[in-house]
């Protein structure tokens, strides 16, 4: 009984979508071919570059901080050092061990905070690209009387002649020839 109301199902599943017009898209290629994408990677790469500089500079004080440390060791091991110099170096060395730690953990706290900036950012912008390809496809499956148009990669399984990518990349502005040698030039 089951095996006959599960084939009664199936019967009835295959006909209902067998009235629907359905395409795929390759998405990763419109992403790429979006007009704001090459923007969008320049500001990604300029905005890593602002924070790599300003942790160089962190990093650069470290560093000072590090070979005046070393100095101030170094003029502790000269046994010609009077007692009360050497105790003003070691005070001195206990509060440059004390910046060299705050500005390491300095360093680590502005990591993190960059590398969460940076990928809100990337989110932020792929957001707004996945919105307008949204519209974009969306005008497109409604001009041309699509029922549903699936990411590619999404499908286990599709059949070539439901790529509607073409279309919509010229819909986009887009020569499909140009964007298909630039995605096989870049290595995909």
């Amino acid at each position: 009984m089951k095996k006959i109301m599960l084939a009664a199902a199936l019967a009835a599943a295959v006909t209902a979508f067998g009235d629907l017009k359905i395409g795929t898209v390759d998405m990763f290629i419109l992403v790429r071919n979006h007009a704001s994408y090459e923007s969008n990677k320049e500001l990604l790469k300029s905005t890593e570059a602002d924070y790599r500089r300003q942790l160089d500079g962190i990093r650069d004080e470290i560093d000072r901080i590090q070979e005046e440390g070393k100095k101030i060791a170094d003029e502790l091991k000269n046994p010609l050092v009077s007692q009360s110099a050497k105790e003003k170096a070691e005070r001195e060395l206990a509060g440059v061990q004390k910046r060299f730690i705050q500005a390491q953990q300095r360093l680590r706290d502005e990591t993190m905070r960059n590398q969460q900036q940076l990928s809100d950012l990337e989110s932020k912008l792929l957001k707004g690209q996945a919105s307008d390809l949204k519209k974009k496809i969306t005008t497109f499956a409604s001009k041309n009387g699509y029922d549903l148009i699936l990411d590619s990669a999404a499908a286990i399984f599709h059949s070539k002649d439901l790529d509607v990518t073409d279309a919509v990349l010229k819909e986009m502005g887009v020569d499909p020839k140009a964007a298909r040698e630039k995605m096989k030039n870049e290595g995909k």
